[in-house]
């Protein structure tokens, strides 16, 4: 015999909900820090996000790896570079145009890290093609 449960929707803390939207969760309004957010609620933020949400996207602060990707390097390179607070597009623009030493030199150690990426990845594919030929070979033998 089976019972019949009532479904209980899935939540998350703030924090989660927050790194899920891509946002601060300091910056975000009181409200939606010390609620619970449904995953109904965070489908309907990410489906059609609210003013509040669309201008902390928009003009920050924005979370460390939000500021990473805008910046072309690594959370590490960041905390290498001194970075550790959320920024604003203004503050992230202005790192732009400066262009520190120590960004430039994040970004040419991230572009070395997506070429080994690649490189190994090329390397995978290759040994599992192998494999599998050598595979076909042997059931063709048999």
């Amino acid at each position: 015999m089976t019972s019949l449960k009532q479904k209980t929707s899935q939540t998350m803390k703030p924090a989660t909900a927050a790194k899920k939207l891509g946002i601060y969760l300091a910056a975000a309004p009181t409200g939606f820090q010390e609620g619970v957010v449904s995953r109904e609620e965070l489908n309907a933020l990410q489906a059609e996000p609210p003013q509040w949400l669309q201008d902390l996207r928009k003009n920050g602060p924005h979370p460390r790896p939000v500021v990473a990707a805008k910046l072309g390097v690594s959370i590490t390179g960041l905390a290498r570079g001194g970075v550790t607070e959320a920024l604003t597009t203004e503050q992230i623009d202005a790192l732009k145009a400066e262009n520190p030493l120590w960004l430039q030199h994040e970004r040419a150690n991230q572009v070395d890290v997506r070429k080994e990426t690649a490189r190994i990845k090329e390397k995978h594919e290759k040994e599992d093609a192998a494999k599998a030929a050598k595979e076909a070979k042997a059931t063709q033998a048999r």
